[in-house]
């Protein structure tokens, strides 16, 4: 878990693959529980197809391969796959030309499957943004899927970037290192090229858009310690919300509705989350166990997910903002855990842990859920994981 917590953001990408139509008819089935839904897999052409819709099927905690399967695909890449099984049929007509374009394919149809069959938003085709250590001043952004194929290097500039953040799925914001220090830059998707989004005096770190991307939240140390603020886009002015003289504040991270925010902050001298009120500028711990609590992501459905530092170790953690019961529930086994970032289907994050980067199931093991699940095997240093939802 990093003690420089101030170093943190999100980042975005979608292939420009056109959507297939699917033609489907679909019948209401009640919920499976922590049972497995059963698959086969017979496609017949690209066998990329077969390896990504397998690998996308099994991420999502909800589908497992069986010969006797109560689900079934078949088909040929390129001209068509069908899905039958449990009352439901789904027919994806198909045009891919080589292994890339059938691994999109496969994502499109493993989405769909997760929505009918498991009644779970899909996340294949959501884009995971990362960056890779190259020495010891020199890292990069790249992206990849959920299923670990088509990593792609986004930027090169031979400087040290940290913290992507998604802004939509146009751009993403990041934090560069240059010879005047921290500050934000934005990666637009359309053209492949990077630029400075807002420079200040001192640090600036940690830029995160609002929901109705409207506003950034920001940590800047204009005023002395890092402290947070927020950008208006529109009118570029800039708002400060805490006042900690002898504290520091990072890793911003907005609330579904926009009304608030949370971070983290030493104020205790331990880092600890905090959540503000944006209107009124009150905040109030949210932690109060563990040595160091770091890296929070505010979910669509209201859970923040984070990483604490306990005795035993280092967890993820979540915590459900929804009830008034706001004891984290710790996921998994220790280790060194960093970056969690959700999926949209509330139910999984991405996270770090030894250089590595791995899709980690929320569920608790007796309610069905897996094991953490590496994206891929490569060598090197992979950390600061966002995923785009």
């Amino acid at each position: 878990m990093s003690k420089k917590f101030f170093f943190v953001a999100a980042f975005a990408a979608v292939a420009a693959v056109a959507a297939p139509v699917f033609a489907a008819t679909v019948v209401d089935v009640t919920g499976t529980g922590v049972e497995k839904i059963g698959v086969s897999v017979n496609v017949d052409g690209d066998p990329a197809f077969s390896k990504s819709l397998v690998k996308n099927l099994d991420l999502t905690g909800c589908f497992q391969l069986s010969k006797n399967a109560s689900v079934k695909v078949t088909g040929s890449v390129g001209s068509s796959v069908r899905v039958e099984g449990r009352g439901k049929a789904l027919t994806l007509p198909s045009s891919a030309a080589d292994a890339k374009s059938a691994r999109m394919e496969a994502r499109m149809l493993a989405d769909k499957m997760s929505e009918i069959y498991a009644h779970q938003k899909g996340f294949a085709c959501d884009r995971i943004a990362f960056v890779t250590r190259k020495g010891a001043s020199v890292s990069e952004l790249c992206a990849c899927y959920p299923d670990g194929y088509d990593i792609v290097q986004l930027t090169s500039d031979g400087k040290t970037v940290v913290g992507p953040r998604w802004n939509g799925k146009g751009s993403l914001y990041f934090t560069g290192i240059r010879d005047s220090g921290p500050q934000i830059f934005e990666y637009a998707m359309d053209t492949g090229r990077s630029s400075l989004k807002w420079s200040f005096r001192g640090l600036a770190t940690g830029a995160v858009p609002s929901p109705d991307g409207g506003r950034v939240a920001i940590i800047l140390s204009i005023h002395g310690n890092p402290e947070l603020y927020i950008i208006d886009i529109a009118s570029r002015s800039w708002t400060r919300l805490t006042t900690t003289p002898y504290a520091s504040e990072g890793q911003p991270s907005w609330s579904p509705d926009g009304r608030h925010i949370v971070y983290v902050s030493n104020e205790s001298r331990k880092q600890h989350l905090y959540v503000i009120d944006v209107a009124t500028k009150r905040s109030s711990v949210l932690t109060k166990d563990g040595s160091q609590n770091a890296d929070p992501d505010w979910g669509a459905d209201n859970r923040i997910a984070f990483v604490t530092k306990r005795r035993e170790g280092g967890y993820i953690a979540v915590i459900d903002m929804n009830g008034s019961n706001r004891t984290p529930q710790l996921v998994g086994d220790a280790g060194a855990w960093e970056h969690p970032s959700w999926s949209r289907d509330g139910r999984h994050v991405v996270a770090e842990r030894d250089k590595a980067l791995f899709v980690v199931d929320t569920t608790p093991p007796e309610k069905g859920g897996d094991k953490p699940k590496q994206l891929f095997l490569n060598a090197g240093s992979w950390i600061n994981p966002s995923w785009s939802r």
